[in-house]
């Protein structure tokens, strides 16, 4: 059976959950990301059921109703051009739905880095890049002044660099690696715990301070068939604990929202882990309200 996300955030004493992996996007796009979910089954024969394929006002009253006090826009572009539009659009997103994490994106393009600052000086708060769609190296020269943007402003990025579920001609821990020897001051949150690079991105991790990992999908009976979170790694999880997030990659994950809370439960880290992967760690880094745990926690480590 899985669990109320309310119910779980309460038995933690939380007062909610804070997820940073969430996508909202123009219907269009969106549109053409499930049309790519629906396609995977037949063509890998892992079929990718989207959980919730609804309407965009509904999608965001089921976020709410989860429990989940902040969330974020996750979008992206794949050629020159979009990502002026995408982050007009996340803005606009952002000032009507005032739970979300202003997100913005950016591609490697004459003007990225001019862009990247116009969005951060409207209020992005975060940014996704995905290496995998994008098919970019993010050392290109066109991203020189995108990264120093970001490293002066500290505003974090949501990044998919790692090599699942399929391989790119820039993901893995290679081209990261190198972007941080030349940036170690850019907060990263590395998409889906670096799938399924997860010990190279667990040493990033312990090599450059801000880099985050995000546990979208990560741990999930799902993904652990495709690519199983190595059992000899699980202290660094709890080493790094204060730089663990929820992220859950809503809406278009194959399984309830609650079961990646179950998933995170069972490793079995303690409720103290749970309470800053769920809440306290994004609500440090994003500046978000930290009130005091509730007195009624029952604790769900089991």
């Amino acid at each position: 059976m899985t669990t109320e996300p309310r119910d779980f955030a309460r038995a933690l004493g939380l007062p909610g959950l804070i997820d940073v992996h969430t996508h909202f996007m123009p219907q269009n796009v969106l549109d053409k990301v499930w049309a790519y979910f629906d396609a995977v089954g037949p063509l890998t024969g892992v079929e990718w059921p989207i959980e919730y394929r609804e309407e965009e006002e509904r999608r965001v009253e089921i976020l709410r109703g989860f429990g989940v006090l902040a969330f974020t826009a996750m979008l992206y572009p794949h050629k020159p051009g979009m990502a002026r539009w995408l982050n007009d659009w996340a803005a606009d997103f952002a000032a009507r739905t005032p739970d979300c994490l202003h997100t913005a994106t950016l591609y490697p393009e004459d003007g990225a880095g001019g862009e990247v600052r116009r969005a951060v000086e409207a209020g992005a708060r975060v940014f996704k890049v995905h290496l995998q769609v994008g098919d970019f190296d993010p050392n290109e020269a066109s991203l020189d002044d995108v990264w120093g943007v970001l490293a002066e402003s500290a505003v974090p990025v949501v990044i998919h660099c790692g090599s699942g579920p399929a391989p790119g001609r820039f993901t893995g821990p290679g081209p990261v690696g190198r972007l941080l020897a030349r940036y170690p001051r850019l907060r990263l949150i590395v998409a889906h715990m670096g799938m399924p690079e997860y010990a190279d991105f667990l040493g990033l991790a312990e090599r450059y301070e801000g880099v985050h990992l995000d546990t979208t999908m990560a741990f999930t009976d799902f993904s652990e068939r495709l690519a199983p979170f190595p059992t000899a790694e699980r202290k660094r999880l709890l080493d790094l604990g204060d730089r663990i997030l929820l992220g859950s990659d809503f809406p278009s994950i194959p399984y309830p929202y609650g079961h990646q809370l179950d998933a995170l439960a069972r490793l079995d880290l303690g409720d103290d882990w749970l309470r800053g992967v769920c809440h306290g760690n994004a609500a440090r880094l994003f500046g978000l309200p930290l009130p005091p745990l509730s007195p009624v926690s029952q604790g769900i480590h089991r």
